[in-house]
């Protein structure tokens, strides 16, 4: 009888690397969210930067030697960093879907539900239009028709990007606020449309499309929805009220982890994309109020290690040299005012529609424009596909870091014209309580309401 040799450890130097890479990725994402701070900005706009400066933006160019050793182009060595921050994107997704009160979304689902048809349709049609208008010479990659190429620019426009947002929104103490709420609700009915159409998109650029496929995607969608809302609601709140018997926090946040990655495993094995189903999972989770106070540690280590890594190791792949040739500058400013503009306004247009103020309004297009790292997969989605070029990819990058830099202080200076409500006042205590904060303490991470 011979048995198969085991698989060998990871080697010691590629061990090394790692590590190092963490630490600085780490080091330098907080040493530059606390100076974003100081500037009056949330930490995430330093941790993002933190990656554009790391590689071949500015550091490649700088240190071309000290970068490839400190970040190889091995994909193995890559694909190290870039598992722990997809542990990290989906458990701060997870998370940020047990800040999610369904009262609101009973109260003012309508509203939530325009600003994401809205929010998805203008800048779709307004991307798709571009798509046709710009020169192929400057654009489309080797593989794609014009066709096929302005219906992936059109679905790049119209997607938000859920962690960024989740980011941001608990950085400026925004989670317990009704507009970070109905933004949080948008933003997952837009990303799980966003990944259908991605996916319709990226066979018509390999099989072509099939109605056949389109229905069972759509099915799948809605099944997954259906499960979770029936089934899968009363038992993770059994399965979380039994863990938050224990007088220690560990079962809960261990229960809650297992449960927000089989949410992801489901969606990401339906051929959905894995933060759905971690965002949902985060939504089940919720539905146990005694397990809520427990999961203070998981929401300090999700929130403090694991989402600065991922935001950091986000602008890696990002090479911004490009936009010095003049024709794809052009055509960068170009999508960006297409971006920016389609994003904004179908979000604000939805927002009114649903009897909101033009405040909130405003803050719902400003929540909603950030695209973040998922604006980054779809790209290099589109690269690898050969839909995008070089330059193509290069501006999708763009459009990525502008909006989700360009959000938080559109945010803040949205809401300092929003009342603040009694209920917004009760939802900040239970998030003090779950976060091991008191309501009364002077020091807790939520600022206090002026008219409270």
């Amino acid at each position: 009888m011979s048995l198969a040799a085991p698989v060998a450890p990871l080697a010691a130097h590629p061990l090394l690397i790692f590590l190092l890479a963490l630490v600085v990725l780490l080091v330098l994402a907080r040493l530059l969210g606390r100076l974003a701070e100081r500037f009056g900005l949330p930490s995430i706009t330093g941790e993002l930067l933190t990656g554009v400066l790391l590689g071949p933006s500015l550091l490649g160019h700088l240190a071309p030697g000290f970068t490839a050793w400190l970040l190889p182009s091995e994909p193995a060595q890559m694909h190290l960093l870039d598992a722990v921050g997809q542990l990290g994107v989906l458990l701060l997704v997870g998370v940020t879907g047990t800040y999610l009160d369904p009262r609101i979304l009973r109260r003012q689902g309508k509203a939530a539900a325009l600003v994401s048809l809205c929010g998805l349709i203008v800048p779709l049609g307004l991307g798709i239009a571009l798509g046709l208008l710009l020169p192929s010479s400057v654009t489309a990659g080797e593989k794609a028709s014009p066709l096929v190429f302005a219906l992936f620019l059109g679905v790049a426009m119209c997607v938000t990007a859920i962690p960024v947002i989740a980011k941001t929104l608990s950085d400026m103490r925004l989670l317990h606020r009704d507009i970070g709420q109905l933004t949080l609700a948008a933003g997952m009915i837009d990303d799980a449309v966003g990944w259908l159409l991605l996916s319709v998109v990226a066979a018509a650029a390999t099989i072509g499309i099939s109605a056949g496929g389109i229905t069972l995607s759509v099915l799948y969608l809605i099944g997954f929805v259906v499960f979770a809302a029936t089934i899968g609601r009363p038992l993770v709140r059994k399965i979380m009220n039994v863990a938050a018997r224990s007088a220690a926090p560990g079962p809960a946040v261990a229960t809650a982890v297992i449960v927000v990655l089989t949410g992801a495993v489901i969606t990401h094995a339906l051929g959905m994309e894995a933060i759905f189903g971690a965002f949902v999972a985060g939504l089940l989770v919720a539905g146990s109020p005694e397990a809520q106070v427990k999961l203070a540690p998981l929401r300090t280590i999700v929130l403090s290690v694991l989402a600065p890594i991922f935001l950091a190791s986000a602008g890696l792949r990002m090479d911004l040299t490009a936009l010095g040739d003049p024709s794809v500058a052009i055509t960068a400013a170009a999508v960006l005012a297409v971006a920016i503009l389609g994003k904004f306004g179908g979000a604000y247009l939805g927002a009114r529609l649903g009897k909101l103020s033009r405040r909130e309004g405003f803050a719902l297009g400003a929540g909603m424009n950030a695209r973040g790292v998922v604006e980054v997969i779809i790209a290099l989605t589109g690269l690898r596909l050969g839909v995008l070029n070089t330059a193509t990819y290069t501006i999708i990058v763009l459009v990525a870091i502008v909006t989700s830099l360009m959000a938080p202080p559109l945010l803040r200076l949205a809401m300092n014209g929003v009342e603040y409500s009694e209920e917004e006042h009760l939802r900040r205590i239970d998030h003090e309580r779950w976060q091991g904060a008191r309501a009364e303490d002077p020091e807790s991470d939520y600022e206090r309401p002026a008219a409270a």
